[in-house]
């Protein structure tokens, strides 16, 4: 039996990922780092759950060599541990999105792990309007004032440099959502709770494209990046095939959790939202915040103002070619709807 070292398990897209290797038949360690997941607590008698920290060189030979002995064997490393916010110090993005990447890496070199599944982002091609860009033609682009997808690039691109292609494959969600999402959807649901408005930002009027990923889709690309040949040494987008605009998601998230409330819709300019936002992240970033204090921060009003469309063919092809078929948008509201009844 194979095994899987699940970084960031305790997390949203990592817990889900410990269970779609668990339903594969893989052998899952769950690594954590300050806290447990409810999710692994119920999963706890059939997993390996270890403790450490991926940012620290110690730490990832200790747990690398505790799999190994458990196992028997060098596991595959499915890397979903990371500091994913827009707001933040420079210093914990680097350590989290990068030199977490350089120890796996290393590990990987060594052959103290069989490979590594990097889970990375689609805010690697910065925050532009774009149609349908794809994996290979579309240049990475960092975004000045936000470390998290700078040191993403960093880190992908130390994997090009360093790891053997066949070692190694970078999965880039696009904006994960699902039921019990504790950040982007609940940010929305928390808005939506207090305002009787929707408010849209810049000349796209809300019907710009918001780039989802159903967290049990990324789940399952994780995976494909740890069993498919085809996935050895490449970048894959992941991302609904749904063409859902930033009004839809708005309007589909108050549908599941607060039915019935009616909401009007107030169209702004851009540059009439950046005093607020840029106060939002300055404050943020000095007190060093795991969220902004407030919505929109300066980055996430420049997400949704602008068009974020990227090509999803080679993540549908390997689910072809596996059999597996993508949760669909109805399906995750649906699941939506049952968490918020919950």
């Amino acid at each position: 039996m194979r095994s899987v070292l699940v970084t960031g398990a305790a997390g949203f897209i990592g817990g889900h990922v410990v269970e779609t290797f668990l339903a594969a038949g893989w052998r899952v360690f769950a690594l954590v780092h300050r806290r447990r997941s409810a999710r692994l607590e119920r999963l706890a008698d059939r997993i390996g759950i270890l403790e450490g920290d991926v940012a620290e060189p110690d730490s990832v030979w200790a747990v690398l060599a505790a799999c190994r002995r458990e196992a028997g064997a060098p596991p595959v490393v499915a890397h979903c541990a990371g500091r994913a916010s827009d707001v933040g110090r420079d210093e914990e993005f680097r350590r989290a999105n990068f030199e977490s990447v350089v120890h796996l890496g290393e590990a990987v070199r060594r052959g103290e792990a069989e490979r590594l599944v990097f889970v990375s982002t689609t805010d690697v091609y910065g925050i532009l309007d774009q149609a349908g860009t794809d994996e290979d033609s579309t240049p990475l682009r960092a975004v000045p004032d936000n470390p998290y997808p700078r040191y993403k690039i960093r880190a992908e691109e130390w994997l090009r440099a360093h790891v053997p292609p066949e070692s190694w494959s970078i999965i880039r969600p696009a904006a994960v959502w699902g039921a019990d999402d504790p950040t982007m959807s609940a940010r929305v649901v928390a808005f939506l709770r207090i305002s009787p408005v929707i408010v849209h930002f810049g000349p796209w009027r809300g019907r710009n494209r918001w780039p989802l990923a159903q967290v049990r889709n990324v789940a399952a690309a994780v995976r494909l990046g740890a069993e498919c040949p085809a996935a050895r040494g490449l970048a894959i987008n992941v991302l609904d095939s749904e063409w859902t605009s930033v009004d839809d998601f708005y309007r589909l998230l108050a549908q599941a959790y607060f039915p019935g409330k009616r909401y009007r819709t107030l169209y702004l300019p851009r540059w009439l939202g950046w005093p607020f936002a840029a106060t939002v992240s300055g404050i943020s970033n000095l007190l060093n915040l795991a969220h902004p204090c407030a919505d929109p921060s300066a980055y996430a009003l420049a997400v949704v103002s602008h068009n974020l469309d990227f090509a999803n063919g080679r993540w549908l092809a390997l689910m072809r070619q596996a059999g597996i078929e993508p949760v669909t948008r109805e399906q995750g509201i649906a699941e939506l709807t049952a968490d918020s009844q919950a």
